[in-house]
């Protein structure tokens, strides 16, 4: 029954965060994606491919949190155990830079430097979230264990090889 309480809680958190981050937001700042696609040669498809990929890493980061944490990203439902597997392996925070590709994906896509602004507002919210909140909870609720893999696995630029930890 914990599985699917951490499935169903993380299926709701991933419409509730990025969703509306990635999707609404943007949806709403390009009124409702009517601008016209980008005229620029290569933009289209490589914004589309930057949203499909981070779209497939931030949904496998969801997966990690409900089926090998045994919770979800929500900061009101936690994982029972820190989560380390899979993308983790590479670079700690998988879900914001996936979400922020996703909103530079739309950038290029559709030539906004409205989206490019709010992409780079929505990084700086992310990165004191994370330095200011998320970092001092998760050595907190995790200890040693939390220092360990900090320690080993970069924040935000993934590392080529998977912690073997």
């Amino acid at each position: 029954m914990r599985t699917f309480s951490a499935i169903a809680g993380s299926a709701a958190f991933f419409i509730a965060a990025p969703g509306v981050v990635a999707g609404l937001v943007p949806w709403l700042l390009t009124d409702r994606w009517r601008l016209p696609w980008s005229r620029l040669p290569g933009l289209v498809p490589i914004g589309g491919l930057l949203i499909v990929a981070a779209v497939a890493v931030l949904l496998h980061a969801f997966a990690r949190f409900a089926l090998e944490g045994l919770g979800t990203p929500a900061p009101v439902a936690p994982t029972e155990k820190l989560v380390i597997g899979g993308i983790y392996r590479h670079v700690r925070n998988p879900m914001y830079i996936a979400v922020l590709s996703i909103i530079l994906g739309q950038a290029l896509l559709f030539l906004s430097w409205t989206l490019a602004a709010y992409a780079v507002i929505a990084a700086a919210v992310m990165t004191s979230f994370v330095r200011f909140y998320e970092e001092p909870t998760l050595a907190r609720r995790y200890g040693s264990e939390y220092e360990t893999y900090r320690r080993a696995v970069p924040g935000w630029l993934p590392r080529l090889t998977p912690w073997r930890g």
